[in-house]
């Protein structure tokens, strides 16, 4: 059996620049590896082409002051070192966690504020589980139900927008990966798809865990 294996989706790493790089930093960092590795430097080289395409979608985020900070968020597998080819739907899987992650603090943060709106969430969730099954418990699927009818109220324009922001970034890093290409419309509009499917789940279950902390049965 081949073990599958962690991405190292390290842009920092690509450009050869630490994580507490200056802006200016990481900009001359890219000039010159650009100069090392362009088409007219290197003709026929496809391996001066791959790279040069790799230190471009690094750039793309962390050269972005404000795409950097999204992709501090979600960046994952640092740690991971192995010559082995990642395995595509293990980098998939770990992205979703991540956003899953995001979509679930985003939510939870915002209510864990609001005390009585948890309570009065709960009291509408109780009522209608005593109505359903005739007495009262943590019925997750009627939790998850109201989440889901609510969520328009909790979700900010500036909310969304992140969002937007971190579901691009997250499908720059797997196109990074070649897990995804933007050639590939079917492909790329599926991804997205699952990504913004697992962060809006995400955002349901931190819904789910901040009336969960505040439930006693009745």
């Amino acid at each position: 059996m081949i073990a599958r294996t962690m991405a190292r989706l390290d842009f920092y790493e690509t450009l050869g620049v630490r994580r507490d790089a200056s802006d200016e930093e990481i900009k001359k960092a890219y000039r010159k590896l650009v100069f090392e590795y362009h088409p007219d430097r290197n003709p026929n080289d496809q391996a001066a082409e791959a790279k040069i395409r790799e230190i471009n979608a690094a750039y793309e985020v962390i050269g972005d002051p404000e795409a950097r900070r999204t992709y501090e968020r979600i960046r994952f597998g640092e740690q991971e070192i192995t010559a082995e080819a990642p395995d595509p739907s293990v980098i998939l899987e770990a992205m979703e966690q991540k956003l899953y992650d995001e979509g679930r603090k985003e939510i939870f943060a915002i209510l864990i504020k609001d005390l009585e709106r948890i309570k009065a969430e709960l009291a509408i969730v109780r009522e209608r589980t005593v109505e359903r099954q005739g007495y009262d418990s943590f019925k997750e699927a009627i939790v998850l139900e109201r989440g889901a009818e609510v969520l328009r109220e909790l979700v900010t324009p500036e909310m969304e927008a992140r969002m937007k922001k971190l579901l691009e970034v997250a499908l720059q890093m797997m196109a990074s990966q070649q897990v995804v290409t933007k050639n590939d419309d079917q492909r790329f509009h599926e991804v997205r798809n699952r990504f913004t499917e697992t962060f809006l789940r995400g955002r349901l279950s931190g819904f789910r865990g901040a009336l969960e902390l505040l439930y006693v049965r009745r």
